[in-house]
């Protein structure tokens, strides 16, 4: 691959990074299976693009993605908790309604960012070349959001929310408010995905309605190829492996596709998702039974 290709592939590894992050708030911290992000990701891309086109500073509108991103999950955690709707069910209502939403909020299927002012013009001024500031700057972004996701799971309040996850009766009984927690735990989770989805669409240029489709299976490929890769022994551990996870299966996507001697094209994108989201599920089950093996080995 050559150098560009790399980058491009480490710069929307690294904006899906913040998607994985937040699918590992809702499936790991709250334990539950969200499809919001689905609807969530466009949201985010929708709201900051129609605030830049009408002039807005391109910073507020993507504070503006987070609050809708934080809405569309808390919509999904009220019908779970206060109308006794699954957890299931109740992300995919609210992700079919979202598609509408988001038409409704572009007037249209997609806006166009070209010309406009987005977070990264600033990028410009710089003496290098766009395609290496723009995952530099990246870089910078996701690990302060980490660090940050970090500090709040360890905080009291993230205690509390993962109490609520891990075990709910008995967070319950210890006074924790757990229905406050899953809806809070839901805003926070999709507020992360749709500011990917803001970044997302001012980096490529253009915010579209079909920018959701197949979010959530490239998420949990990172969260879960993350945990293969880098056991989550504790909070710093698991979320660093939701980016690493992230970045890796970009560049497995990116490899794939510009191997020719494999014959794989563009079109092949949801087969090549659909290999790498089985392997990252089998690898822990094989990775296990191996080092089983060794560790006998070692004792006679």
């Amino acid at each position: 691959m050559s150098l560009i290709a790399i980058l491009g592939a480490l710069e929307t590894g690294l904006i899906f990074g913040l998607v994985a992050m937040g699918i590992f708030l809702s499936f790991r911290v709250l334990q539950f299976p969200d499809l919001t992000v689905d609807g969530s990701f466009p949201l985010g891309a929708a709201v900051s693009a129609v605030f830049i086109v009408g002039g807005t500073n391109p910073y507020l509108a993507t504070v503006f993605a987070a609050v809708a991103g934080a809405m569309a999950g808390t919509v999904t955690a009220w019908l779970n908790v206060r109308l006794r709707i699954l957890h299931l069910l109740a992300s995919i209502l609210v992700m079919i309604a979202l598609y509408s939403v988001n038409l409704r909020v572009m007037g249209r299927p997609n806006v166009a960012l070209l010309g406009e002012t987005t977070v990264f013009t600033p990028l410009d001024s710089l003496p290098i070349p766009g395609y290496v500031a723009l995952p530099a700057s990246l870089f910078v972004v996701v690990i302060i959001a980490k660090l940050l996701l970090d500090r709040f799971l360890n905080s009291e309040i993230g205690l509390a929310m993962r109490a609520t996850g891990a075990n709910p009766r008995m967070a319950q009984a210890q006074g924790i408010n757990t229905g406050l927690m899953i809806m809070g735990g839901m805003a926070l989770s999709n507020a992360f995905v749709a500011v990917a989805g803001a970044l997302f669409a001012q980096s490529q240029g253009a915010a579209d309605v079909t920018l959701g489709v197949g979010v959530i299976v490239v998420g949990l490929a990172a969260v879960i190829g993350g945990e293969a890769i880098v056991p989550p022994r504790t909070v710093f551990w698991a979320t660093l492996g939701c980016v690493v996870g992230s970045i890796l299966y970009r560049f497995a996507v990116a490899l794939a596709l510009n191997a020719d001697f494999i014959g794989l094209k563009a079109q092949d994108l949801n087969l090549i998702t659909a290999v790498l989201v089985v392997l990252a599920l089998v690898a822990p089950g094989v990775r296990n039974p191996f080092k089983a093996a060794i560790a006998g080995n070692n004792k006679k």
